[in-house]
């Protein structure tokens, strides 16, 4: 079988059928960028990876402690959630919390990423409105945000609305870019959807991941590295909140049990924070770690196993093992009479700089 560099292949009867190109970047806490693959510059739309510098806008606007969210309410901001029942009992808790109603969302409804929960709805002829969609707790933290600032509830998702320029102006400052290197489209979910050179998004990830490890410390911290920090406890002491059942973030994070985060963006974006260990440190790493990547074509399978393979060439390994995790790495493709027909394998090297 042949095999190209900076490619995730699947194969049928060893034959290369597909070849997907994989971007990715690995830096650490001072935004170094310590290994590569493919075009760690690449622009990417963040999409959904976003979340947790969304919710730190959130966070920072006081509505959050206003509104008296808990830490499964913040995990639900940073989520691409499987609209699960608890998903959507917690979504609507906390619109009652926020004294809201469901048609004060602007995220519309879609069919449930968990395919057992669309069998569900189809069994029951449901039909999925605002309150199930996969962004639903971001879209109830924005509404917080804006009540807590004074604006116009109906708007909140336009691109100008005061929440949003707050919003813009944290992901930048994540960043440490100006305003003209960020660029902006309209994400799934009908939020502004930042763009950006694709190793900035490992630097938000390590950001995130170097605050936990300040607020474990006997440092005085900011407001800022503290609501950082509470992000990052929030979707490790959460994760079935971040995903659900089955879905690769849930598995991910239950997996490395509160020394990483890691959060999908539809089309094949993924960001990882991991904090400072013996393993981070054998990188050459200062402080934390942050790993970005893109999937060229957006398949998020693919996505999965590049995860998986970088963090196994890095030697990031959770404190035990897991058949949960471990199957995503190397999946089996099967056909319809269940026989295994091919593999998909990760076909590249980090780079060192």
């Amino acid at each position: 079988m042949s095999i190209e560099d900076d490619c995730v292949v699947s194969e049928r009867g060893g034959v290369v059928e597909n070849r997907h190109k994989v971007h990715a970047s690995v830096v650490d806490a001072t935004g170094k960028l310590l290994f590569y693959i493919g075009d760690p510059l690449r622009i990417t739309l963040v999409r959904s990876a976003a979340k947790p510098a969304q919710a730190l806008a959130v966070l920072e606007t006081g509505g959050f402690d206003q509104f008296k969210f808990d830490e499964a309410d913040l995990a639900l901001m940073c989520a691409s959630h499987n609209s699960e029942e608890r998903h959507i009992t917690r979504t609507l808790d906390m619109l009652a919390k926020v004294q809201a109603k469901e048609a004060d969302l602007r995220c519309g409804g879609h069919p449930a990423l968990s395919a057992s929960v669309n069998r569900d709805w189809i069994r029951r002829d449901y039909n999925p409105t605002a309150v199930c969609n996969n962004c639903s707790g971001k879209h109830v933290g924005m509404l917080a945000g804006t009540k807590a600032i004074g604006a116009d509830i109906a708007t909140y998702h336009h691109s100008a609305h005061p929440l949003q320029s707050r919003v813009k102006r944290v992901f930048q400052e994540l960043c440490a870019l100006e305003p003209d290197d960020v660029k902006w489209g309209v994400d799934g979910c009908n939020l502004p959807a930042p763009a950006i050179p694709l190793h900035y998004i490992g630097r938000i990830y390590a950001t995130i991941a170097a605050s936990a490890d300040q607020m474990a410390s006997d440092v005085a911290v900011t407001s800022r590295t503290h609501a950082l920090g509470r992000i990052f406890h929030a979707m490790a002491e959460y994760p079935e909140m971040v995903g659900g059942d089955g879905r690769f973030c849930t598995v991910l994070m239950q997996a490395f049990q509160g020394t990483l985060i890691g959060k999908l963006g539809a089309d094949g974006c993924y960001g990882i924070g991991i904090r400072t260990s013996k393993q981070t440190a054998q990188l050459g790493a200062t402080g934390a770690v942050g790993i970005s990547l893109k999937i060229e074509d957006g398949n998020i399978a693919i996505l999965y196993s590049a995860i998986l393979e970088i963090l196994e060439q890095l030697q990031i390994r959770p404190p035990e093992m897991s058949k949960d995790l471990d199957a995503f790495h190397r999946p089996a493709i099967f056909n319809t009479a269940n026989v295994v027909t091919g593999h998909v394998i990760p076909a590249f090297k980090l780079r060192a700089t």
